[in-house]
């Protein structure tokens, strides 16, 4: 066998089922012949998407997978890895490279010294004997502390070279976790359980750790109110008594309320990055963070109690702690937040109830939001949006009760990453709706992928809320705006979605939203694409505090 089919026969080893790729890579043919299907997408940066999409929703227990052709494959991909490592998700590249003595000379692209500001590890395999070496290590990376992209580079002589002996005698990586210190967790239970008003903000850690159930048994011990990140939206239930929401570029009025008010902030699983997409903690308020990655304590807040571990044996950990210290019942609702919850709850959806009930026409946004929750069973769905306003305008009233039910992004903000996203979660859990929701703009930087779901005939959703116009971009640029119309869009994009093959349906009132998407959803259930053309106004509400 050669070096390109003892990475294939590696990757059947590793669990893998499926690679992303585009357009022309010798591992395409490798893969295939390993019984591993090939899913051709239409750009790379798509193909990047869907196997982000992928690893999150399987929480990195299987690693998604891109593989692209050297040199322009490789350039394109660029922005879909950036994506991934600003978000810290596990994914396999496995590029082309020019072959080894072309090395260096210009204008031939090197892929490795390139994506090393965008990936957790980068290399290029120079033997083809070291292939079970370097993929091992690979995993090994995939499968431990900070997630993010890992890169392996294939020369084409290295992939064409005879890997030398009959088997490959490799074995798969193990994944190895830890706890914390014992009085790490001593000493920040103490704390947190002395604080008046504290909070726990949930990031993405707590579901790649899966430790959904040992966060609400936690919260439940110390009645604690727990709000979430952007990207760790969903691993707390939202319909539990002590949730706030998410706190993110929009929120939740309940978590707005409760970290203005908190003298405690607790991160569970959260890297505590400051950014226009994380909710900002006040500066006077002690805090305390549960990490598996060392390099995120004090990176910008300082904290005042800290534990290194893995959340779920961490929480485990908190959970014993807390009964040594009240009791194996715990304690009861000490600081009434969960009365406190409902009330500014119900404040809060008074006050938006009439958007989300609207009978505009053209469609207010938030109404499409509140029929297609009626119209689904969100315990069985998992929605993710583009970036912008069906991003700031989805996250505080989209619901979820199961974790990964919502595929939270945002330490980029790439316009059409959804797409890939969506194709890939619904490989990882066919069983599921996948369902994107996405701007007139935001199509136009990616809808040609749909034909991608099309052909490979994986079943996923996509909404295109079109107000022809991209919204509130006027007050970036007023004169541009005024003298050349700047930001108004055009397009039919439900015929070009039929046209890739889609089921496809354009919705202009509030009345016909249902029923399409119950017609969408019946095209699922056959197999086939649907695409939902929702002409909808410019609505620039957002629940922001």
């Amino acid at each position: 066998m050669d070096g390109n089919r003892a990475i294939a026969k590696i990757l059947k080893a590793e669990g893998i089922e499926w690679v992303a790729c585009f357009p022309d890579q010798p591992m395409i043919d490798a893969v295939a012949k390993e019984g591993i299907r090939p899913i051709l997408c239409r750009q790379e940066r798509a193909g990047v998407n869907m196997a982000d999409g992928f690893s999150r929703v399987k929480n990195g227990r299987t690693i998604g997978v891109f593989t692209m052709q050297v040199g322009p494959g490789a350039e394109n991909a660029f922005s879909g890895v950036a994506q991934a490592y600003a978000d810290s998700v596990p994914i396999l590249l496995l590029p082309g490279g020019i072959e080894r003595g072309k090395y260096g000379v210009h204008p031939s692209f090197d892929a490795v010294p390139n994506y090393r500001g965008v990936t957790k590890w980068a290399a290029n395999i120079n033997l083809v004997s070291r292939v079970p070496e370097l993929m091992g290590y690979a995993f090994s990376q995939l499968n431990h502390g900070r997630p993010g992209p890992v890169l392996i580079e294939i020369p084409g002589d290295v992939g064409k070279d005879e890997f030398p002996g009959a088997k490959l005698n490799y074995k798969p990586v193990t994944r190895h976790l830890s706890a914390g210190s014992s009085e790490d967790v001593r000493d920040l239970v103490a704390a947190l359980l002395k604080a008046s008003d504290p909070v726990i903000n949930a990031g993405q850690g707590i579901m790649y750790a899966e430790a959904t159930d040992e966060l609400v048994e936690f919260a439940e011990l110390t009645h604690i109110p727990v709000t979430t990140t952007l990207a760790g939206k969903s691993g707390f239930p939202e319909d539990h008594r002590l949730s706030l929401g998410t706190a993110a570029h929009s929120m939740t009025q309940m978590a707005h309320h409760f970290i203005n008010k908190t003298d405690f902030v607790l991160g569970l699983g959260s890297s505590f990055t400051m950014s226009v997409f994380n909710a900002t903690i006040p500066q006077d308020v002690v805090t305390a963070q549960v990490t598996n990655c060392a390099e995120d304590l004090n990176k910008q807040y300082r904290p005042s109690y800290g534990v290194v571990g893995d959340a779920k044996l961490v929480l485990q950990q908190m959970i014993e702690e807390a009964k040594r210290q009240l009791g194996e019942n715990g304690r009861e609702d000490v600081n009434k937040v969960v009365d406190e919850i409902a009330k500014v709850r119900a404040a809060w959806m008074k006050k938006w109830d009439p958007l989300l009930t609207s009978d505009e026409v053209p469609i207010n946004p938030y109404r499409v939001f509140t029929e297609l929750a009626k119209s689904v069973n969100v315990a069985d769905t998992i929605v993710t949006h583009d970036s912008g306003y069906p991003r700031d305008q989805l996250v505080p009233f989209w619901q979820t009760v199961k974790p990964r039910g919502y595929i939270g992004w945002g330490k980029s903000t790439q316009l059409g990453y959804g797409l890939g996203l969506t194709i890939g979660a619904k490989l990882a859990a066919p069983e599921k709706h996948a369902i994107n929701i996405m701007g007139d703009a935001a199509f136009g930087m990616a809808g040609l992928d749909i034909e991608t779901a099309v052909r490979s005939e994986i079943p996923i959703l996509t909404i295109i809320l079109n107000n022809s116009i991209m919204t509130h971009y006027s007050s970036n640029m007023p004169y541009a705006t005024e003298h050349w119309k700047l930001n108004e869009l055009s397009g039919d994009y439900s015929k070009v979605a039929e046209g890739l093959g889609a089921h496809s349906e354009k919705v202009t009132t509030p009345d016909q939203i249902a029923p399409a998407i119950k017609r969408a959803l019946g095209a699922n259930s056959e197999g086939q694409p649907a695409v939902l053309e929702i002409i909808t106004k410019e609505e620039e509400r957002v629940s922001k505090f």
